[in-house]
């Protein structure tokens, strides 16, 4: 913080009394704001494992800079590989082909329609059965169970009169159609969710940053579930029961990531750190937050380099309120970092995300501005005063403040140029005390 401290004139003083006196000038008063904190990176990443397994390849190193998209690593995941095989099996199998009627004998053609009626309902039936207990098996069960319906009521009809047998079997086989493109929908989306979750084995950084290996610890979950969360909820069930409950296993190890480690689904494997632009998060007290503002600068100066200064500029502040254990009240205002120099004029050292820090934010300056020692201004009956001396005698000026350094404060109004105040001992004066 930068002050300019006032050169007072004409001062004079009574050395028993502890009293003086000095004239008013102008000067330029910054007041500011102190805030601690702590140094951000950038960016924070936490890579996991997207399925169990083992590392199968490594391709980065503790501490290695790395870019966008490269590669980090390979996961090595004989079930999640035969996820895909199984679903891909079971979207082949779902295929049935729905004949058209045609002019063929009712007999012929009810024979026909049963055969396929059956194996599709029996199908369907397979894949229910297959499912996990809960809403999306009993969905599918009344729409298999709605589907026999309309092709019951539709060989009735076809019972009763020959004449409509090709139209009441369109209408049958159309219900029967209607499941069969489900299941099949369903089955594409098992065999989609199945090729990104082997897709999701090979991890890419997805920032730029700096490599730190994670201690390995014991995780569970199954290989794809993350991919299949992203398909909507009437369809998570019927492509789970597709992928099955494979790369629900959980491995347990501790140590640095290496090449054949046995890692679990969701389990942490590294960090990536961008550290190309710091930010400084601090705590604001409710006393002071409104006199904060986006884009003010700060001076801010680090435990680890008590002798060097770094520059900060204010980028958001926060209307979230924190309260402490002591019952005060807290903002959050976030500055970006720049670069610092030394006590010696040097480039000082660039910090590490974490650092403690302690910014002096300068949230205004009054140039040019009346200003008194602070020493000089006292609270009385709720206002801010100040001692004038008027032909030697002591009487109190109510004054409005402006800028409020640490040793000088600005007057709004109350005073002018040459005044003659009282700026030390103000707590010994009384109204009308003569200080000739």
């Amino acid at each position: 913080m930068v002050i300019a401290v006032l050169a007072l004139t004409g001062c004079g003083g009574n050395q028993d009394t502890g009293i003086e006196t000095g004239s008013v000038i102008t000067s330029s008063v910054s007041e500011s704001v102190e805030a601690a904190g702590s140094i951000s990176a950038k960016a924070v990443v936490t890579i996991s494992s997207p399925a169990s397994g083992t590392i199968g390849q490594l391709f980065v190193r503790d501490g290695q800079k790395v870019r966008k998209g490269q590669k980090l690593a390979v996961i090595s995941s004989p079930s999640t590989q035969k996820q895909l095989a199984q679903a891909q099996s079971a979207a082949q199998s779902s295929s049935v082909s729905i004949p058209t009627p045609t002019a063929t004998p009712a007999a012929t053609a009810l024979a026909q329609a049963d055969a396929t009626a059956n194996a599709a309902f029996d199908g369907a039936q397979t894949a229910i059965d297959s499912l996990p207990a809960g809403p999306a098996k009993t969905q599918a069960q009344t729409a298999l169970a709605q589907a026999k319906a309309q092709y019951a009521l539709a060989r009735v009809q076809v019972s009763a009169t020959t004449s409509s047998t090709n139209d009441a079997l369109t209408n049958a086989l159309a219900s029967i159609s209607q499941l069969v493109n489900a299941q099949g929908g369903t089955a594409d989306l098992a065999v989609s969710a199945a090729r990104d979750a082997v897709k999701a084995l090979t991890i890419r950084s997805p920032i730029s940053g700096i490599v730190t290996f994670d201690a390995v610890a014991s995780a569970s979950s199954s290989g794809a579930s993350g991919v299949l969360s992203q398909l909507p909820s009437s369809l998570q069930g019927l492509a789970s029961s597709v992928l099955g409950s494979g790369g629900g296993s959980s491995a347990s190890s501790s140590g640095s990531l290496t090449k054949g480690l046995p890692v679990s689904s969701g389990q942490p494997l590294l960090t990536l750190t961008d550290v190309a632009g710091l930010t400084l998060t601090t705590q604001v007290d409710e006393t002071d937050i409104l006199l904060v503002k986006t884009g003010i600068k700060a001076n801010v100066q680090l435990d680890a380099v008590p002798d060097a200064n770094y520059q900060g500029r204010v980028t958001s502040v926060g209307v979230t309120p924190s309260t402490s254990s002591r019952g005060g009240v807290s903002y959050v205002v976030r500055l970006s970092f720049g670069s610092g120099t030394t006590a010696d004029g040097l480039r000082a050292p660039r910090p590490l995300p974490g650092m403690s820090a302690v910014a002096q934010l300068q949230v205004r300056t009054d140039r040019a501005a009346i200003s008194v020692p602070a020493s000089a201004v006292f609270r009385d009956l709720g206002s801010d005063s100040v001692w004038i001396v008027v032909d030697g005698v002591a009487k109190k000026r109510v004054v409005r403040l402006g800028a409020q350094g640490a040793d000088t404060i600005a007057i709004a109004s109350g005073l002018k140029v040459g005044d003659t105040i009282v700026i030390r001992g103000a707590d010994r004066v009384r109204e009308g005390q003569s200080l000739s």
